[in-house]
């Protein structure tokens, strides 16, 4: 089967196949936990590195949310493969191979490519332009007393051979929100140190050069913004070996699962078990559609009387439901992966002439607009 063209509308992708329609519904769950949207229209920029297929952290995180976003706002996705290049300078063709793979996961969940301008990082060579005036207006040790760098070195193990980099990453990923001159950034509590020092250099660019080139942003943080994997670690994540993916078939689904952690003390099904930090229940919060069934699950678990196995169950089904019409709606736009590049294609080069506009107003303010 060979599509030539892809488009979205509202919850449907129509797929051209010759001259034939075919309809796929999406059958997407919209979280509305995100704190309030400011008015107006906003511009939005996110993104992912793509270093694998993306798992439900990431749908939790971000990529439902990008569906209910996208129709009222102007969304911008970057798929950031040079900064998947820090961690990954030494395999580029991972990096390479992941890209069609997280495009194929942002088709499957439902993101419209016509409503969201998703672009390769690689394709804007303004940003890398951006990120190196940006540099001037920063230092060193600010960039090591940013937060969630310093997690990052201390999880990597980096000490004094850090990288340049992964350093300046900051520094980088404001260049990528303003390139755009994003105005909302959905993200997690953790990266809101790296907002901050957006807005720091936003400031000192549009001060030291008397010109209000660039708008200040603000972080959209959703209630739920980071999902446990499923060893009870606090984040489910590809290099943790922790994580359920969107493109699981049923058996490893099921698999994880059986795997999951619960509560360590609840040895027989008689015992009472502990709800709060039990990995299934936090997982059943998230996506069981029957809460009321939940809570009750919950009362008979502290009581005791309810086997792990029996909860565990009911979680498989719930995500084989959740994931299995993601799954199926990916596999069939991974029938030609060419028409995904074509869009990808294309939403780069959009990009490319709003980033050469932007770098018109920075070289402006800068007096090295020559000619």
């Amino acid at each position: 089967m060979r599509f030539l063209l892809i488009r979205g509308y509202r919850g449907k992708v129509v797929l051209l196949q010759n001259t034939k329609i075919c309809r796929v519904k999406v059958a997407m769950s919209i979280d509305n936990s995100y704190q309030t949207v400011p008015s107006g229209r906003q511009i939005i920029l996110t993104g992912d590195r793509p270093t694998g297929p993306l798992h439900l952290g990431h749908y939790v995180g971000s990529l439902r949310n990008r569906v209910a976003l996208q129709h009222d706002h102007t969304q911008y996705v970057m798929i950031a493969d040079i900064q998947a290049l820090t961690d990954h300078y030494d395999r580029p063709e991972k990096v390479r191979e992941s890209v069609i793979e997280v495009a194929l996961d942002y088709l499957a969940v439902g993101i419209d490519f016509n409503a969201t301008t998703v672009f390769l990082q690689s394709g804007i060579p303004e940003i890398a332009e951006l990120t190196i005036l940006y540099l001037n207006l920063v230092t060193v040790n600010r960039l090591r007393r940013n937060p969630t760098v310093k997690a990052e070195m201390q999880q990597k193990g980096y000490d004094e051979n850090v990288q340049a980099g992964f350093l300046m990453y900051p520094v980088h990923q404001a260049a990528d929100i303003t390139i755009v001159k994003a105005t909302l950034i959905p993200v997690g509590e953790d990266q809101l140190p790296m907002i901050e020092q957006t807005n720091e250099i936003v400031r000192d660019f549009n001060r030291i050069y008397k010109s209000p080139v660039f708008p200040e942003v603000r972080p959209l943080i959703p209630s739920m913004a980071r999902l446990p994997g499923i060893d009870g670690a606090a984040k489910m994540g590809k290099s943790l070996g922790n994580a359920i993916y969107l493109s699981d078939p049923a058996d490893v689904i099921a698999r994880k699962v059986r795997s999951m952690y619960t509560d360590s003390n609840h040895l027989q099904v008689c015992d009472p078990g502990v709800v709060e930090g039990n990995t299934v229940f936090t997982y059943l919060d998230v996506f069981d559609p029957n809460q009321a069934e939940v809570a009750a699950l919950k009362e008979h678990y502290r009581r005791g009387g309810l086997g792990d196995m029996v909860l565990k169950k009911r979680l498989t089904e719930v995500l084989e439901h959740v994931i299995s019409p993601i799954r199926t709606r990916r596999a069939e736009y991974a029938q030609d992966t060419q028409a995904i590049m074509h869009m990808l294609q294309k939403g780069t080069e959009n990009v490319r002439d709003i980033a050469q506009q932007t770098m018109c107003d920075v070289r402006k303010a800068l007096g090295i607009n020559y000619w």
